[in-house]
């Protein structure tokens, strides 16, 4: 079985089109799967939409996106386990190459990623810079991660230390387990962030980081872009 885990807060907007796309990927692919949607504090329709597109909904109040991640894989059935972002729409091509690396031995990996919507030429230059720099790191988005039962169950899930960056953490960690992929074929995420907070915020957030480092991720305190009121 295939288990997808969509972490979620105030998804309403855009989870609908997520689900339905993981829906018609499985089907595709004529294995068994689950969706399991963890509804993290949210307060508008992202629970009542889940569970009309027939995922499973777990309900949780920690608005810490690793322990979102991890309560979802535990409730997860599934030996090869998918964690979706609720802004990203995946293919059936993506699932298919996700799968095949596993039964091939890849113990995970992640994939390209390809902003939706209107995005300034400048940003798009970047987001291929930064894909380059993931696919040479072995490092997955966030968006989009895979990996086995068996693998994550061995790293010790995602690690609670971080606030952001848990991608980057589990990747490092699953790479630990075995051979770690980052495909070719991408996925399609939301480029709201890009909308939704100026280029001065961003540049601030990266020139904090810089100055912290690891320290700036293990608290909400400055994250506004991940946990901020969204503003869109």
């Amino acid at each position: 079985m295939i288990s997808f885990v969509v972490p979620a807060h105030n998804e309403a907007r855009l989870i609908g089109a997520t689900l339905r796309a993981l829906q018609q990927a499985a089907q595709a692919l004529a294995e068994p799967f689950e969706i399991i949607v963890v509804d993290d504090a949210s307060d508008d329709a992202t629970a009542a939409i889940a569970l009309s597109c027939g995922a499973t909904v777990l309900t949780v109040a920690h608005r810490h996106i690793a322990a979102t991640r991890n309560a979802g894989a535990a409730l997860a059935c599934g030996q090869r386990l998918v964690f979706v972002d609720a802004d990203t729409r995946i293919g059936e091509a993506v699932l298919r190459a996700a799968t095949r690396a596993m039964d091939a031995g890849a113990v995970g990996g992640g994939v390209a990623v390809e902003l939706e919507g209107e995005v300034a030429l400048q940003a798009r230059l970047a987001a291929r810079f930064f894909a380059w720099i993931f696919r040479l790191t072995r490092i997955a988005p966030g968006c989009f991660l895979f990996c086995t039962r068996a693998a994550f169950d061995a790293a010790g899930g995602f690690d609670l230390t971080y606030y952001a960056g848990e991608d980057v953490a589990m990747s490092r960690a699953l790479a630990r387990q075995g051979r770690f992929v980052i495909l070719r074929e991408a996925v399609h995420t939301s480029a709201r962030k890009l909308h939704t907070f100026s280029a001065w915020e961003h540049l601030r957030l990266a020139l904090r980081f810089l100055w912290k480092r690891q320290r700036m991720l293990t608290s909400r305190e400055h994250l506004d872009l991940w946990y901020g009121k969204r503003r869109d």
